[in-house]
C-alpha cells in the first residue's frame, strides 16, 4: 500500500476487513478520555422516527440505490452498504431577519457516524444555502467515521497542529496540521484522530444535503495502517 498523496493538499503552516460495524465506544483509553470535553449528544433518535424511517446514531438509514451501486462501480471496488442523512422534517427560514443568517454550533444537528465521531452538521437546506453545506466534528483521540464516499467533492479544513490518519482510496497516510484537503467526488475515505486532544475538523461541501454512503470495510484496523499510525504517534 503506497503513502503518497492523490489528491490536492496545502499546508498552511496536510488490508481490509469484511465490514465496519458501528460503536458507541472508541478507542481511547480511561486515562486519556478523563479530562476531553463531554462528547455531544445526538440530535435525532430512533424513538423519534416516522412510519418507514430508520434512525440510528443520530442518522436517518436507507438502502443503497440501484443506480448509486452502480455509479460506485465506476469509482472503486468496494460495496456500499447503506446511505445515511439527517433526519426529520423541517421549516424553510425566511431569510428575513439576522437570526435567519447565522446559526450557533450548539443549534446545529448533530450525529454520531463512528466511534468517538461527532458532527454538528449545517446542513444547507435547513439554513438557507443553495450550494454548501458544512460539518464541525468531535474526533476524539481514535474516533472515526466509517468509510464512505459522497457523489460530490469534499475540502476538510484543521486548524490545529494535530495529526490525523487519512484513508484515501487504496493510500493511507498521516496528515499534520494545519491543513485543507481536498477529497475528489466518489473515493472512498475516512481519517482517525492519532492526537490526544478532540480535533475539530472543518468539512466543507458544494451542496445543501448531509448524504453518503457506508462502504464494506474499515481501512485503520491493519498491521500497516497501525504501523504508520504509530510511527506517527512517536514522531516529534
Amino acid at each position: 500500500m503506497k503513502r503518497t498523496l492523490p489528491v490536492v493538499a496545502v499546508a498552511l503552516g496536510i488490508v481490509v476487513i469484511a465490514s465496519y460495524s458501528w460503536s458507541a465506544s472508541h478507542s481511547t483509553d480511561a486515562e486519556t478520555v478523563r479530562d476531553l470535553p463531554p462528547e455531544p449528544t445526538v440530535t435525532y433518535s430512533s424513538e423519534g422516527a416516522t412510519d418507514g424511517e430508520r434512525i440510528a446514531h443520530g442518522e436517518a438509514i436507507s438502502d443503497v440505490e440501484a443506480a448509486r451501486h452502480a455509479l460506485h462501480a465506476q469509482h472503486h471496488a468496494h460495496t456500499a452498504l447503506e446511505t445515511r442523512k439527517i433526519p426529520g422534517s423541517f421549516d424553510q427560514p425566511a431569510m428575513a431577519s439576522v437570526e435567519d443568517f447565522a446559526v450557533a454550533k450548539d443549534n446545529l444537528v448533530v450525529i454520531n457516524p463512528g466511534p468517538g465521531e461527532y458532527v454538528h452538521v449545517m446542513e444547507g437546506q435547513r439554513h438557507g444555502y443553495q450550494n454548501l453545506t458544512v460539518g464541525i466534528t468531535y474526533t476524539a483521540p481514535g474516533g472515526a467515521p466509517p468509510m464512505h464516499t459522497h457523489v460530490g467533492e469534499e475540502a476538510h479544513v484543521l486548524t490545529k497542529a494535530q495529526k490525523v490518519l487519512y484513508a484515501l482510496g487504496d493510500d493511507i497516510f498521516v496528515l499534520e496540521g494545519p491543513y485543507i484537503v481536498n477529497i475528489p467526488p466518489m473515493v472512498p475515505h475516512s481519517f482517525q484522530n492519532l492526537d490526544d486532544e478532540v480535533a475539530e475538523l472543518v468539512v466543507i461541501f458544494p451542496t445543501n444535503v448531509w448524504e453518503y454512503d457506508v462502504l464494506d470495510y474499515f481501512p485503520f484496523s491493519t498491521p500497516e495502517a497501525q504501523t504508520i499510525a504509530e510511527e506517527a504517534r512517536q514522531a516529534e
